[in-house]
C-alpha cells in the first residue's frame, strides 16, 4: 500500500523560485504554491502541509512575520519551516530562528541539499527549540564555512572545534572505521591537526550501540548507564560525566560511516538544547561531506586515466616512471633555491622467503600494506614510489640528512610492528638507504639514486632492518 505523498508548501513572490523548487520536489511530494504571506497563511490553515519552505523577503507581509504567526497557532504550529533569505542576510536569518523557523536555505540554492534537508525534518521536527543566540549563529558560521570548504579534513575539524566551543564539552570527536573495520578518531577538539589515532572497539560501547541501530545513543551518567558496565573500570578519573553519539548518515556508499561523539561533564540529563544542537551539526555535516567527497571523486575520464598512468596498481604509490619525472622537477628546485633535498631508498628484507613460504598472494598483500605504511608517514609535499619489485623510494624536499634519518626510523618502524595479513608471527623488516643532496654536493640527479642505492646495500650486508646513511 503506497502513503499518500508529503505536501511541501513554497511561499516567494517570485515565480522563478517557485518554478525552481516545483521541479525539484514534485517527483516525491506533491508540492503547493503561495506568492504572498497571507496567501501562505491560509493555505497552512486549511490544507496542513507537512513542510513549510518561506522566503524571508516579501512585499506586505514578510517571511519572519509569516513565520512567527505560523509557530503562535496551535494548528500550524507542529509544521517544520525552512527559511530562504539571500546568504548575506544573517541577522534576518536568526531572526527568522527565533521567531521558530527550523532551518534556513540560503540563494543561490543547491538543489540536492534543498532535498535533503527536507527530507531530514521531515523526519526529525523542532530541533531549534531551546536553543540560544550564540547557538543560532554558530551554526550560521559553520554552515557558511562549510559550504567553501572541499577538504572532508578541514570539514571535520571545524565541526568538531565549533561543537566543543558551542557546548563547552569536554571533548568533541568525529569517528568512523577503516577498511579493516577498526575504529578511527578522524578529528578531535583535543587532537593537533591532521592527528588520527586508532581506538579499540570494546572500549566504547556506546559508538558500538550507535552503529549497530544506526540512531543517537544518549549517556547521561557514564559510571551509573547499564551500558557502560564493561568498561567502568577505565574510567575513573575522567574529567567527563555524559556522551552524546550521533551517527552522521548520507548517502552511506558515498561518504561512509561518520559519528559525532561529545563528551561534557554535565550532571543529570543532557541538555535539550546540546542534544538539539548536537544534532543540527549531524545534519549540516552530512551534507558538507557528502558535496565534498562527490567534489574530490567527480573527475572527468581524462583525469582518471591519467592519475592512474602515474599510480603503482598494487600499492597505489607513485609509478617508478613518475618518481624520475619528478626527482628531476625537485632536483632543479633544490639547486634553484639552494634547499636541501633527500631520498629514501629501502628494500623488503627476505621478501622472497615470504613468497616462497606463504605464496605471491600474500606477498602482494605485504607489498600493499607497506604501501599504506608509507602513505600514513609521508608529508603532502614527499614523494613515495614503488621502484620496482620489492624496492620502494621516497622523495623528500627541502629536508635535510638529519630530518631523512628520523623518516627512516620511523618508516622502518611502523612497518616493522605492522601485522600482515596471512604471515602469523612473522614480522616484515627493511633495508633503508639515505642520500641527500645540499651544499651542491650532487651534480646530478642519478647521484642521488646511486648514492641512496649503494646505502641501501650497505645496509642489507650489514645486517639488514637497518639504515645507513650515503658518505
Amino acid at each position: 500500500m503506497n502513503l499518500p505523498a508529503k505536501k511541501i508548501l513554497v511561499v516567494d513572490d517570485e515565480v522563478f523560485f517557485r518554478e525552481v523548487f516545483k521541479d525539484a520536489l514534485q517527483e516525491r511530494f506533491l508540492v503547493m504554491e503561495a506568492s504572498s504571506g497571507h496567501e501562505a497563511l491560509e493555505l497552512a490553515a486549511s490544507h496542513a502541509p507537512d513542510l513549510i519552505v518561506l522566503d524571508i523577503e516579501m512585499p506586505g507581509i514578510n517571511g519572519i512575520q509569516v513565520c512567527r504567526e505560523l509557530k503562535n497557532r496551535v494548528e500550524t504550529r507542529h509544521i517544520p519551516v525552512l527559511l530562504l533569505s539571500a546568504r548575506t542576510k544573517k541577522e534576518e536569518i536568526i531572526l527568522g530562528l527565533q521567531a521558530g523557523a527550523d532551518d534556513y536555505l540560503t540563494k543561490p540554492m543547491c538543489l540536492p541539499e534543498i532535498v535533503a534537508r527536507i527530507d531530514a525534518h521531515l523526519r526529525s521536527k523542532g530541533f531549534y527549540a531551546d536553543l540560544e543566540h550564540r547557538d543560532l549563529l554558530m551554526l550560521l558560521e559553520l554552515t557558511e564555512s562549510l559550504t567553501v570548504l572541499r577538504n572532508p579534513m578541514k570539514i571535520l575539524r571545524q565541526i568538531v572545534e565549533k561543537v566543543a566551543e558551542g557546548v563547552e564539552a569536554a571533548r568533541c570527536s568525529i569517528v568512523t572505521f577503516n577498511s579493516d573495520r577498526e575504529l578511527i578518531v578522524k578529528a578531535s577538539s583535543d587532537l593537533d591537526k591532521d592527528e588520527e589515532i586508532c581506538l579499540q572497539m570494546d572500549r566504547y560501547p556506546e559508538i558500538c550501540q550507535a552503529l549497530k541501530t544506526r540512531s543517537t545513543v544518549v549517556v547521561n551518567d557514564i559510571m551509573n548507564d547499564p551500558l557502560m558496565e564493561t568498561v567502568r573500570q577505565y574510567m575513573a578519573g575522567l574529567d567527563f560525566n555524559s556522551i552524546i553519539v550521533i551517527p552522521i548518515i548520507k548517502k552511506e556508499g558515498v561518504i561512509g560511516t561518520f559519528f559525532l561523539r561529545t563528551a561534557s561533564n554535565f550532571k543529570g540529563r543532557i541538555p535539550r538544547r546540546v542534544f538539539n544542537l548536537c544534532h543540527l551539526v549531524a545534519n549540516i555535516s552530512a551534507n558538507a561531506l557528502e558535496n565534498a567527497i562527490l567534489f574530490e571523486s567527480m573527475r572527468t575520464a581524462q583525469e582518471f586515466l591519467e592519475e592512474m598512468a602515474i599510480r603503482d596498481g598494487l600499492t597505489n604509490l607513485y609509478s617508478h616512471r613518475h618518481f624520475y619525472d619528478r626527482l628531476e622537477e625537485e632536483f632543479s628546485r633544490s639547486l634553484r633555491h639552494h634547499e636541501p633535498l633527500s631520498l629514501i631508498f629501502f628494500d623488503i628484507d627476505d621478501f622472497k622467503r615470504i613468497n616462497d613460504n606463504f605464496g605471491h598472494t600474500r606477498g602482494d598483500e605485504v607489498l600493499r600494506q607497506i604501501g599504506r605504511c608509507i602513505r600514513q608517514v609521508v608529508r603532502d609535499s614527499d614523494i613515495p614510489a614503488r621502484y620496482g619489485g620489492e624496492e620502494f623510494a621516497l622523495l623528500l624536499p627541502n629536508t635535510s640528512t638529519a630530518g631523512a634519518q628520523e623518516m627512516a626510523r620511523r618508516l622502518g618502524s611502523i612497518i616493522r610492528s605492522q601485522r600482515y595479513a596471512g604471515l602469523p608471527g612473522e614480522s616484515v623488516t627493511v633495508s633503508i638507504g639515505v642520500s641527500t643532496f645540499t651544499n651542491n654536493n650532487l651534480d646530478t640527479y642519478s647521484q642521488l639514486v646511486e648514492h641512496a642505492d649503494t646505502a641501501m646495500y650497505r645496509a642489507k650486508n650489514q645486517g639488514k632492518d637497518q639504515i645507513a646513511v650515503a658518505d
